[in-house]
């Protein structure tokens, strides 16, 4: 997958959102790390259109449904304000898929790849591995 020169790639599981900008270019990309923002997770009544039930996720995991929101939350103010041109959202399974649902059509246009996979924690040369395995 070619990476272009100051993608900004999303790492995102349950709890945690580290953000890494690419230095390089897309023939050499280099993973700088970036602050993360602290993200506003108060609508915590679960994921999108879910009510809470025996049937539905609780505790946990409407908290980390919450934190994939507020993590969609940010990434689409950046994309709409024109700081993010060009994004790679890479995440746990299961909070991809969340994500997914809070997508803004320009934060839509903006994706250059996804990748359903928790990388969070890892350094740049190891996303850059999994990346190109995509």
């Amino acid at each position: 997958m070619q990476l272009p020169h100051a993608a900004v790639i999303a790492l995102v599981d349950g709890k945690r959102f580290e953000l890494f900008r690419n230095s390089g270019n897309e023939a050499g990309p280099v993973l700088a790390p970036m602050m993360s923002p602290d993200l506003d997770e108060h609508g915590k009544g679960g994921g999108a259109g879910r009510d809470s039930s025996s049937a539905n996720p609780t505790g946990h995991q409407i908290d980390e449904d919450a934190h994939a929101a507020a993590a969609v939350g940010w990434l689409n103010k950046q994309v709409t304000a024109r700081k993010i041109e060009r994004l790679v959202i890479v995440a746990a399974p299961r909070t991809l898929g969340e994500m997914r649902l809070h997508y803004h059509k320009q934060l839509q246009a903006a994706l250059v790849a996804e990748l359903s996979k928790d990388l969070v924690g890892k350094s740049g040369p190891e996303i850059l591995v999994a990346l190109r395995g995509k």
